[in-house]
C-alpha cells in the first residue's frame, strides 16, 4: 500500500477512535441545561424530567439552569458563547429559537450558526378555546361568529410576538379573520380575560389548560397539532379545516456550534432513552406532552421549517421588539 494511502487510512482509524472515545467518556463533567425561561414552565417541567432520568441512568449530575430576562435572550446568548466541549446545552423552544430571529431586529445570537440541533425531547398541542358562555362549539362556528363581527372580536394573547399571539395570527390569516389582538403579560392573565369575557378567544399550550377545561369555564375547538391530542381525542385539529396547519410548540435540545458530532449523538441517544422511562412517560402524558426524540438531521430539518413558519407569522402580524 502506497505510503499516503497508509496514512489515509490511518487518519481516519484516528478519526473514528477519536468519536468513540468521545462518546464513551462523555460525560465526564456536570452538564448544565440552560432554560432561557422561568422555573415551573412546561418547558422547564419537562426539562428537569428528562435532566433528572439522565442523571439516574449515566450516573452523572445533569442540571438545569433558568437564566431568564429579555424575552429568552440572556439565557440563549450564555448557551450560544458556552465553550463547545459537552457540559453546556440549551433547552430551546419557539420564542427563541424560531421567533425572536425575526421579532428583534439585532440579537446576541444566530440560532443556526451558532448551534447545533441535538434531538427535539416533545411537542406541545397548543389549543384554540373560546369563552363557554359563546355560541361556539367549533372552529366553523367561530369562522361564522366572527366573520358575522368583523373587527368585534377580540383574542387574547400572553404577549406581543409570544408563540400564542403568532399562532392566532397564523389561523387568522389561513381562515381569513378579522379579529382585534389584546396583549396580556403573561399566559395566566389572558385566561383569566378569557374567563371573564374582556377576550372571547384565545389560544394556550395544552399544559396549562387541564383546570379551566374541568372546571368548563372555557371550551376547546381545536388544537393546533396536525394530528389530534391524545388527552383531547374529540377536540378537531385545525388541520383538519385548514389543509397543513401544523402549529405545535416544541422542546428541541441544542448544543453550542462546534461541540463533537459524537457527544451530539449520545445525548441525542440518551435522551430518547430517558423518555422511554415509565415513569418520565406517564408525567410526559399527563402534560399532553408527545414524546419525538428525533435524530440530529431531523431535528435541523424541523428547526428550518418552523424558523420560515414563524417569518411569516411576525409578518403578518407586524409585531416588532427591540433588543
Amino acid at each position: 500500500m502506497p505510503r499516503l494511502s497508509r496514512l489515509a487510512v490511518l487518519f481516519v482509524i484516528a478519526i473514528a477512535t477519536s468519536a468513540a472515545t468521545a462518546q464513551q467518556d462523555w460525560p465526564s463533567r456536570p452538564v448544565t441545561l440552560i432554560n432561557p425561561f422561568t422555573v415551573g414552565s412546561a418547558v422547564d417541567v419537562v426539562a428537569r424530567l428528562v435532566c433528572q432520568q439522565l442523571s439516574k441512568n449515566l450516573n452523572h449530575q445533569f442540571v438545569i439552569e433558568n437564566r431568564t430576562g429579555a424575552s429568552g435572550n440572556i439565557g440563549t446568548e450564555a448557551a450560544a458563547r458556552a465553550r463547545p466541549d459537552g457540559t453546556t446545552f440549551l433547552v430551546g423552544s419557539p420564542g427563541t429559537m424560531a421567533i425572536n430571529p425575526w421579532l428583534f431586529a439585532k440579537l446576541p445570537y444566530d440560532a443556526i450558526k451558532d448551534f447545533v440541533p441535538v434531538t427535539q425531547l416533545v411537542a406541545f398541542p397548543q389549543v384554540l378555546v373560546v369563552n363557554a358562555a359563546l355560541p361556539i362549539k367549533s372552529f366553523d362556528d367561530l369562522i361564522a361568529y366572527v366573520k358575522g363581527r368583523p373587527g368585534k372580536v377580540n383574542y387574547g394573547s400572553s404577549g406581543q410576538g409570544s408563540t400564542s399571539h403568532l399562532v392566532m395570527e397564523l389561523i387568522k390569516a389561513d381562515a381569513k379573520l378579522d379579529m382585534v389582538h389584546v396583549p396580556y403579560r403573561g399566559g395566566t392573565p389572558a385566561m383569566q380575560a378569557l374567563i371573564a369575557g374582556e377576550v372571547q378567544v384565545a389560544v394556550e399550550g395544552l399544559p396549562s389548560l387541564p383546570g379551566h377545561l374541568k372546571s368548563g369555564a372555557v371550551r376547546p375547538i381545536g388544537v393546533t397539532s396536525a394530528t389530534r391530542a391524545p388527552t383531547l381525542p374529540d377536540v378537531p385539529a385545525l388541520s383538519e379545516s385548514i389543509p397543513g396547519f401544523d402549529a405545535a410548540a416544541w422542546i428541541i435540545l441544542f448544543a453550542p456550534a462546534g461541540t463533537a458530532a459524537a457527544i451530539v449523538e449520545r445525548l441525542a441517544n440518551e435522551s430518547r432513552r430517558a423518555m422511554e422511562d415509565p415513569v418520565v412517560r406517564a408525567r410526559l402524558a399527563e402534560m399532553g406532552a408527545t414524546i419525538v426524540g428525533s435524530s440530529a438531521a431531523a431535528t435541523a430539518a424541523l428547526h428550518h421549517r418552523e424558523l420560515e413558519k414563524f417569518k411569516r407569522a411576525v409578518a403578518i402580524s407586524g409585531a416588532r421588539a427591540e433588543q
